[in-house]
């Protein structure tokens, strides 16, 4: 059992915790609006406006719902993975408000969401190895980092809006494995003896998997403008995201069975390796108007990223000193830059010689920055994380809800018996 004693966060959490809210609540006083009406009306009709609360609403239950379930896979961690998550993605969704628009509106809003992604998409490459104090600090500067660069995408580079914010998954996910490389630490290696999962937390993390993979159309499509000049965009990235996520399933089914020693599967990397395809249309989605490739799309991410889930992890380990342990690089990054890969060649097939040379460089010099920015943050971040005051983890203590939880009387999911805690 874990120790019944952990350095207590109450001079910490909620200390930082109202200074932060103290200073967002000042300055949405002076800087943030509200859309007003009748700009509403001037901008959108109706049916556009419900569109697009619907779509924001989706979006909503993916990010406390969908990644909340996803987070609660390990066997003694499941109320500090869903309940971080709500922490963090309810303090990333003030910040990037803040940091994108002075006006909030249904677009603001959904913008806010996508960062808070991003944030937990990082998050889940130290889950279980930080404290909330932490995760805060590192949630306010990724999606800081990540702000900053798509300012840069936008105004340098001239990229369009939708594209550079579906660049967040290998933003996060660089972000993330970069603080996981700092904070690593010799206790939790080869696996942590609570870094484990069982059958009834398997099935709770199948909910969250399920509600993403029902709402990610929504995820993808929902900044492409409704305008009836580009309504055809807009169904042809819902329709190419859900054939992506349909073959992605299937795929990451048969990969999972194929290699394993037993031939079975293992419903952990089916969880993530199944949202693989939604990943990688929702970087190329602009290029992608036939459904085949959008198929072919899926097929690719859910392959590299089933085996890069059963292999790739260990290896970094191993050779990198880096522990992944949602391994979001194979379920994000991976997939994302297959879907950059598929951008670039579905541009050069498609242009002249001229402009694809031009557009080839430009698209490389995108995703250098996006790599670079990310990385970057990512070291930055980690040694300030781990700074003595916010108290880190010890390693007997990762990966166990008691560090931080009153969990007296509930009943441990490992043991077939009730008990209660000391």
């Amino acid at each position: 059992t874990a120790p019944g004693y952990a350095p207590s966060l109450r001079s910490r959490l909620p200390l930082v915790a109202f200074l932060l809210e103290t200073i967002f609540i000042l300055l949405f006083v002076f800087f943030v609006k509200i859309e007003q009406p009748e700009q509403i009306d001037r901008e959108y009709d109706s049916k556009l406006f419900i569109s697009s609360y619907a779509e924001f609403q989706d979006i909503h239950v993916m990010i406390f719902m969908g990644f909340g379930f996803l987070a609660i896979f390990l066997l003694r961690y499941g109320f500090s993975g869903s309940g971080f998550n709500v922490l963090l993605a309810a303090m990333a969704i003030q910040w990037a408000v803040l940091m994108n628009e002075i006006h909030i509106s249904m677009k603001s809003m959904i913008e806010a969401e996508l960062c808070a992604a991003s944030a937990l998409v990082a998050m889940g490459a130290v889950h279980g190895k930080t404290n909330p104090v932490q995760l805060l600090l590192m949630a306010l500067v990724e999606v800081t980092g990540f702000v900053v660069n798509q300012w840069i995408l936008r105004t340098l580079f001239r990229a369009d809006p939708v594209y550079s914010i579906m660049l967040l998954h290998v933003f996060g996910a660089l972000f993330g494995v970069m603080v996981s490389w700092v904070l690593y630490r010799e206790g939790i290696e080869p696996v942590h003896e609570k870094e484990k999962t069982d059958r009834k937390t398997g099935l709770f993390a199948m909910f969250g998997t399920l509600f993403l993979w029902m709402f990610w159309p929504s995820f993808n499509s929902a900044l492409v403008r409704d305008h009836k000049w580009e309504r055809g965009l807009k169904l042809t990235v819902i329709y190419g995201t859900y054939l992506s996520l349909a073959v992605s399933v299937v795929m990451a089914m048969s990969v999972s069975m194929l290699t394993s020693a037993k031939g079975k599967m293992n419903m952990v990397y089916v969880q993530s390796s199944a949202l693989s395809g939604g990943v990688a249309i929702g970087v190329a989605m602009t290029a992608v108007h036939t459904p085949w490739i959008a198929m072919t799309i899926g097929f690719c991410a859910s392959l590299l990223s089933a085996l890069g889930f059963r292999y790739m992890k260990n290896h970094m380990l191993f050779a990198f000193e880096c522990h992944d342990t949602c391994s979001v690089l194979n379920v994000h990054a991976v997939p994302g830059i297959l879907g950059w890969f598929a951008l670039l060649f579905l541009r050069l097939a498609s242009d002249e010689s001229t402009i694809a040379v031009q557009f080839a460089v430009y698209h490389i010099c995108v995703l250098l920055i996006t790599a670079c920015m990310s990385l970057v943050m990512g070291t930055a971040t980690g040694p300030t994380t781990l700074i003595h005051i916010w108290r880190p983890q010890q390693d007997r203590k990762c990966f166990d809800d008691q560090a931080f939880w009153e969990v007296k009387g509930f009943v441990h999911l490992h043991h077939f018996k009730y008990v209660t805690t000391p």
